[in-house]
């Protein structure tokens, strides 16, 4: 009895070192495994769009120039909104410039997650880069169009050349200032408001030719965009006459360049649409948010901020007060993209490399 005692307390100091060992590493295997699941649970959650508890999101827009004083009264509203309704903040980034050479910027790399474009053509573009979906204009309302506006002619106190129609600026020793259409959406439609002009008084392709070739002899010198315009005619001091969007026109008024100006009765109307960026908002699992911003653009608040900075609202509520229906009287004739045939049909007619926008400055340098 005594030798079987000692036998077996022999045993036990040999097994306890094998036993500690083996609930050592079943104790770490554990530790492993539970350590191991909850990394894969934290992916797994981080993976998931808009599921990470961040307190800060971040957005790109991507603007024409003319929409900046508008923006920056809306972002501040949309942020303070998000805050209180998901406790996050959001930092939106900006770029504004010339609308043609924002899309080719987009379609470049500049990491756009909403783009607000003077026209469809220029979101058309990113499109085809395989940036937006096709049918971008289904995927918000109003078919895309966020903001409106008309064409304008601003002349030089006491208006001495006497232009009060879009056939005054053809007369001679008129010196007119507009921005260049390759490189500016507004521009595009400066340009499509003469021709729509010409049509609408029944003249042939070609007499409209010869009056719009007319009209940029007497346009020398064709700014970058809009604003470059604005500020070449106001600042500057350049020209006799300045053709750009009504909301310009109203925008550099509150900022006390206030001069004489037309909203001709023949007049186009100016559609700027925007497009969610899909391929960077997938990459940034930003979509929530992106798509928050765009349909608060299209809110009654939103709109109210866009009519004051010189937009004519699409939103139906807003368009109806008394305030903007006095400040945006209707025109008695408004043409439309859609009359020339879409904008795929202008481009390809007025502004693809050698069409008639070409032709005419190719014959006015000769």
């Amino acid at each position: 009895m005594v030798v079987w005692q000692q036998i077996s307390r022999s045993g036990r100091r040999w097994l306890s070192p094998i036993a500690d060992w083996w609930r050592s590493l079943v104790i770490r295997r554990f530790i492993a495994l539970f350590l191991v699941g909850i990394g894969f649970s934290v992916a797994l959650v981080s993976c998931v769009p808009g599921a990470a508890n961040s307190s800060n999101v971040e957005l790109t827009l991507v603007s024409f120039a003319v929409t900046r004083s508008a923006y920056k009264t809306i972002i501040p509203k949309f942020v303070d909104h998000w805050q209180q309704d998901h406790g996050q903040t959001v930092n939106i980034s900006q770029s504004y410039g010339g609308s043609g050479a924002q899309a080719r910027a987009v379609v470049d790399g500049l990491d756009a997650d909403v783009v607000h474009l003077a026209l469809a053509l220029d979101v058309d573009r990113i499109a085809k880069a395989g940036l937006i979906k096709s049918d971008w204009e289904q995927a918000v309302p109003n078919q895309g169009i966020v903001t409106k506006s008309v064409a304008a002619l601003v002349t030089r106190p006491d208006n001495p050349k006497q232009i009060n129609t879009w056939a005054d600026l053809a007369k001679n020793g008129v010196n007119l200032v507009t921005a260049d259409p390759k490189t500016s959406g507004v521009a595009r439609w400066n340009f499509l408001a003469l021709w729509n002009a010409a049509i609408k008084a029944g003249q042939s392709d070609a007499e409209a030719e010869q009056f719009v070739t007319q009209v940029y002899k007497n346009a020398p010198v064709l700014t970058r965009d809009a604003r470059e315009a604005t500020d070449a005619f106001f600042k500057q001091g350049q020209g006799d006459a300045l053709i750009n969007y009504e909301n310009e026109i109203l925008l550099a008024s509150t900022q006390g360049e206030t001069l004489p100006y037309t909203i001709p009765d023949v007049n186009i109307s100016i559609d700027n649409p925007i497009a969610i960026v899909d391929k960077n908002v997938t990459s940034h699992r930003n979509r929530e948010v992106v798509e928050a911003f765009v349909q608060y653009l299209f809110t009654p608040e939103a709109q109210a901020e866009f009519a004051k900075a010189g937009f004519r609202p699409v939103e139906t509520t807003i368009a109806k007060t008394k305030e903007f229906a006095e400040k945006y009287p209707p025109v008695k004739t408004l043409g439309r993209v859609t009359d020339y045939g879409g904008w795929s049909v202008i481009q390809k007619k007025f502004f693809a490399d050698g069409a008639m926008f070409d032709t005419i400055q190719t014959a006015l340098r000769q």
